[in-house]
Formats: C-alpha cells, sequence, structure tokens
C-alpha cells in the first residue's frame, strides 16, 4: 500500500523556480527542544518515581519497554503538545524522542505505540493512583531545598467537559455542560502544582473538601511537620466543616464569604461614608475596607469577616472574606492575601489550555485520574524547564505555550555515528544562546 506521506506536492514558484516538497527527510525531528525536557525528567526522576509505585505484572524476560520508559514517552509527548496518545504511533520513530527517552536514533529500538500507553494509563489500581498523587505531593516539598517557615496554598476547582458518558461526569447548570470538577492545588507564590483530584461535575461538599485537606496536610506533614499551612480560596470552600477541621489542626484559611444582610448592615457605617465621600468628591472610583465578626448560624463560633468596599458611578460593591489569620489590617487581608488566589486561576488554565489536561476520555475515572497526573508531571517538565532560564531573561516567565513554540519547536537532524550522536539543530533558530543555557543549566553537577 502506498504511503501518501511520501509523495510529492508542490508550493507556488518562486523567482521563477518550481517548488516541490515530500516526508523524506530522513532523521529529522521538528522537536529537538525535547531533550531540555529529559534533562529535566532526569533532574526530576518523574518517570521513574511513578513506575516504582506501579506494579508491573508483566514478564521480566518479554519486556520490550519498561514502565519507566512508557511513562516518560508520555509524559514527553504531553509537554511537546502532543497530548493525544494516538500520537506516539508517529513519535515512536522520532530520531529526539528516542534521544530523549535513552534510545538511540538508528540502531535503538522505537518507543511504545499508543495501544501500549492506552493499556498502562488503564491499569493502576485505585491504591496506585492514590501512591502517584503521594509522588507529585513529595515532589513538591522536595522542589524546597528546606522546610519552608509558611506556605500558602491555592484550591479551586475547574469545568472539564465531556463528550460522552464517562464515569462521575454529571451536568452542571452552571456551565451549562456535562463535565468534571477536578480540584487544583498550587503553591502560587512559586506556580508549582501540589495535586490534582479527578471529582464529579458538582459543587464540592465541606465534607468532600475536609476529606481532599485531611490527606494532602498529612502527606505534606510527613515532610514539614514545623511548616505553617494557609488554606486559600474562594466562597464554596470556606465551609463549616472545612474551617473547623482548620482550627482544629492549626491551619489559617483565608476563603470568599457570600454577602447577606447581617454583614451588610455591619460595615454599613463604612460603606455610607464612602458612598457620600464619593459622591462629593466625584471621584470614578473610591474604595475602603472594614472589619467585623461575624457568626452564621451553621458555625459553632464567631470569625473575621472583612470587607473591601468600593463605591462607583454605577453604586456599590462590597466583598467579604472570612479568615483565621487576627494579625495585619483588613485591607492588606483581602487586597494582599486573598487577591492573590487570582494567579491560581492562571495556573490552571496553563494546565488546562496549554497541556490540554482536559483530555480526559477515558470511561473509568481511574485512567482519567492517570491522565491528570501524567499532564500534571509534563507541567513540573516544563516549570523545571523555564526554572532555568535566566531571570532577566525576556522569556524567564512566559507561558508553556511560548515557550514550547521558542524552545521545544526546534528543527533537529540527529545523525547518529559510531561513537556518537550528534544534533544538528536549525542554524537560523532565534533562541539558540537560550537554548544552549538552559542544557547547560539543567546538566547534572560533577560528582
Amino acid at each position: 500500500m502506498t504511503d501518501d506521506t511520501l509523495l510529492p506536492f508542490s508550493f507556488p514558484a518562486v523567482c521563477r523556480k518550481k517548488i516541490t516538497a515530500a516526508f523524506d527527510g530522513g532523521r529529522i525531528s521538528s522537536d529537538g527542544g525535547v531533550m531540555l525536557l529529559a534533562e529535566a525528567d532526569r533532574r526530576l526522576g518523574l518517570a521513574a518515581k511513578f513506575a516504582a509505585v506501579i506494579f508491573d505484572h508483566r514478564d521480566p524476560v518479554r519486556i520490550t519497554h519498561s514502565l519507566a520508559d512508557i511513562l516518560r514517552a508520555r509524559i514527553l509527548a504531553i509537554a511537546c503538545g502532543w497530548e493525544d496518545g494516538n500520537d506516539l504511533d508517529h513519535l515512536r520513530f522520532d530520531p529526539a524522542f528516542k534521544l530523549a527517552c535513552g534510545r538511540l536514533p538508528d540502531s535503538g529500538a522505537d518507543l511504545c505505540s499508543q495501544s501500549t500507553i492506552s493499556r498502562w494509563e488503564n491499569a493502576p489500581s485505585l491504591r496506585e493512583v492514590i501512591r502517584l498523587m503521594e509522588v507529585l505531593v513529595d515532589l513538591w516539598c522536595a522542589s524546597y531545598a528546606t522546610p519552608p517557615e509558611a506556605v500558602t496554598l491555592d484550591i479551586d476547582d475547574t469545568c472539564d467537559e465531556v463528550h460522552g458518558t464517562q464515569q462521575l461526569s454529571m451536568f452542571n447548570a452552571h456551565y451549562d455542560e456535562r463535565c468534571f470538577l477536578p480540584i487544583h492545588v498550587y503553591d502560587t507564590a512559586t506556580s508549582r502544582p501540589v495535586t490534582m483530584i479527578l471529582r464529579p461535575g458538582k459543587t464540592p461538599s465541606g465534607k468532600e473538601i475536609r476529606g481532599h485537606l485531611r490527606r494532602l496536610v498529612r502527606r505534606i506533614r510527613r515532610r514539614w511537620p514545623e511548616t505553617k499551612l494557609t488554606i486559600r480560596g474562594d466562597s464554596h470552600y470556606g465551609r463549616p466543616e472545612v474551617m473547623d477541621w482548620c482550627d482544629d489542626n492549626g491551619i489559617d484559611y483565608v476563603f470568599g464569604l457570600s454577602g447577606n444582610t447581617v454583614l451588610a448592615a455591619a460595615v454599613e457605617e463604612t460603606a455610607d461614608d464612602v458612598r457620600t465621600r464619593r459622591a462629593l468628591e466625584q471621584k470614578p472610583c473610591l474604595r475602603a475596607y472594614a472589619e467585623t465578626r461575624y457568626q452564621a448560624k451553621s458555625w459553632k463560633k464567631d470569625r473575621r469577616a472583612c470587607a473591601r468596599i468600593e463605591a462607583t458611578t454605577l453604586g456599590l460593591d462590597i466583598r467579604f472574606v472570612v479568615t483565621s489569620i487576627e494579625a495585619r489590617s483588613a485591607e492588606h487581608i483581602y487586597d494582599t492575601l486573598y487577591c492573590a488566589r487570582g494567579q491560581a486561576e492562571n495556573l490552571i488554565k496553563m494546565h488546562k489550555a496549554q497541556l490540554a489536561s482536559d483530555r480526559t476520555s477515558c470511561r473509568s475515572p481511574l485512567a482519567n485520574q492517570m491522565r491528570l497526573v501524567l499532564h500534571t508531571a509534563a507541567y513540573w517538565l516544563m516549570l523545571t524547564v523555564r526554572e532555568a532560564i535566566p531571570k532577566a531573561h525576556a522569556l524567564a516567565n512566559a507561558e508553556f505555550a511560548t515557550l514550547r513554540l521558542r524552545l521545544l519547536k526546534i528543527g533537529t537532524r540527529v545523525i547518529e555515528m559510531t561513537a556518537r550522536v550528534r544534533l544538528a539543530f536549525a542554524a537560523a533558530h532565534p533562541e539558540a544562546t537560550l537554548v544552549r543555557l538552559i542544557a547547560t543549566a539543567l546538566q547534572p553537577a560533577a560528582p
């Protein structure tokens, strides 16, 4: 059967010279920058750590692809923008991907195919999936040279639309879609992911959130028994069960708080002053802050509630947060502490839109959770490459899509010789100097 990809085709002539083309260039890769990701994986040991917690039931004598190699190929492909398992049917022959997975481009065996990837995405049991998530938490803890004095964790969920009848998917009227609502937890100060939890497409209850936080904090406390933890989230995470558990376990929190007539009456004096001064001074916007003690009927005790009061030409807008932190002003609690959680939403967008972590199309929830783990591993590799960029460089804070375009999608000719393998990168690549710097920075330290 004829391979259509090898048939020549043409482009419009340039300077009266005919242009013909065919996919017959030989050992050329469009993803030469995958070698940077391979260095990041060697530094983190992600694929090996994942493989260590999954039971491999295969006969060792008949194994062609080790479990670590299978997971590594999938993670590298996701980071390079090849998020579908089907892409491995072609990438398994790619010389740069083979090198990144520790195989020679010509004489080495090809990588695993899509069917092998799919089998292992569906293979882990519930206990093994939990262990994989613990590996991610341990990786985050290990990213600090020493236990930090304090750290703030942002928790939020995001809509993950489904296109079938996958288990755990539900119709959510707020999003008007059938979806999952996976929970993401980030260390926003460093942009590092902590854990990702697949869950049904409904708003989480207080009991459910408390259970997730209990397991997460228990794992963190094994590494950091003295670190002060603060949980930050929007109003539907400020449930009585969650706040009571945080109070009982010495964990601070800052949660959004839905307004009501009682809270509005408590800050009415400040609100009226702001509204009046804005009108008298004819300012387009005037903001002030207030605080009060508040106890809802479902709460066991009263808590500190801080309000941001903003008067504009359109009217008065009041937003509340509830917190266990008694120090600092109401302005600091709202503007500096609470509003910083907006960065977590940007990180979730990178996780979903730029690493395609919403490709949870498996029927089994365990397989979909496994995919979340693999996409989070790809996030770690991209983040490690970004952290190797000099801080003064324009790409030091770039999004992953930009890094992929500028650093990973590099045309590369791979030449295997008797004693060495040579990578001939595109001579006109704009970021040649930066790629050299990153490759050097990610090299393991000399013994």
